[in-house]
């Protein structure tokens, strides 16, 4: 797999972190259908050094030399540059409407924006979706399959894991410039700052991850759940949610998983963040 595949790919699951805060849930059982659990554990504790070692100290400098303004125009330049990857999506799943909003987003912040480093869309009332090749195949009734937590890649499942390439290969313009553009490897430079960028929004969650009882389930599941949520636009039937969040199975005790979770936090309360 090539580098830019790797950096773009590697980018989504850093801000996995947040993922909490995109669903306001309630408490939900731990999943247990992971065959894969091995082996993602030990993936997941690779990406988490990897993180550690490398792209969070990353972050954290470029949080240093910028203010929040700044982070966020660039925060907006990159989700509106990567817009096209969400209109081709939603053509694919013949969502015309969804299309042309979303294209109208792109070029009113690419025109009145300023290249996208600022979000007049929003202002406008257009509405920002983000689509991809895995939610596509779920729309087209592809099982969701195994997850996997993948090395370099983080959480995905058989069915999402094909949005790297497919995404990547057509529709991703900063994947497409990288492989069409040669400047002594400079052109990777956009999505190496896209990645620090998307880790940068990360950082500010990261306490919900630390308080975890167990952070690779917290992920695990989070992941699986913030998923299903765009597969049906925030709202997923109702006996989707029971099941998500173990409503339908007659031993679950909701007293007892926060029970777990509290006795966790005590244990490791005095314990200081790692930076």
């Amino acid at each position: 797999m090539s580098l830019q595949l790797r950096l773009s790919s590697l980018s989504r699951w850093l801000p996995v972190l947040a993922i909490v805060l995109l669903t306001g849930c309630t408490i939900a059982k731990p999943r247990t259908d992971d065959p894969l659990e091995k082996f993602n554990r030990g993936a997941y504790k690779f990406n988490d050094t990897l993180d550690k070692a490398v792209i969070r100290p990353v972050a954290m400098g470029y949080r240093k030399v910028t203010n929040p303004p700044v982070r966020r125009s660039f925060s907006d330049f990159f989700t509106n540059i990567r817009m096209p990857v969400t209109v081709a999506n939603d053509l694919l799943q013949a969502r015309p409407k969804q299309a042309l909003q979303s294209t109208s987003r792109f070029l009113v912040n690419l025109t009145l924006g300023i290249g996208g480093f600022f979000d007049p869309a929003s202002q406008l009332g257009l509405p920002l979706e983000d689509n991809d090749f895995g939610i596509t195949l779920a729309r087209w009734g592809a099982p969701e399959g195994d997850f996997l937590m993948v090395p370099f890649l983080g959480p995905s499942t058989a069915r999402d894991i094909w949005r790297t390439p497919v995404d990547g290969y057509f529709f991703d313009p900063l994947v497409l410039f990288a492989n069409n553009h040669h400047y002594n490897g400079l052109q990777y430079l956009p999505q190496a700052m896209y990645l620090v960028t998307l880790r940068s929004r990360g950082i500010d969650a990261e306490s919900f991850l630390q308080s975890a009882y167990d952070p690779y389930v917290f992920i695990r599941d989070a992941y699986r759940q913030q998923r299903l949520y765009k597969i049906y636009d925030g709202n997923p039937p109702m006996e989707i949610i029971q099941q998500m969040q173990g409503l339908d199975t007659p031993d679950f005790d909701p007293e007892q998983l926060l029970d777990q979770q509290h006795q966790w936090e005590n244990k490791h309360v005095e314990q200081p963040a790692k930076h």
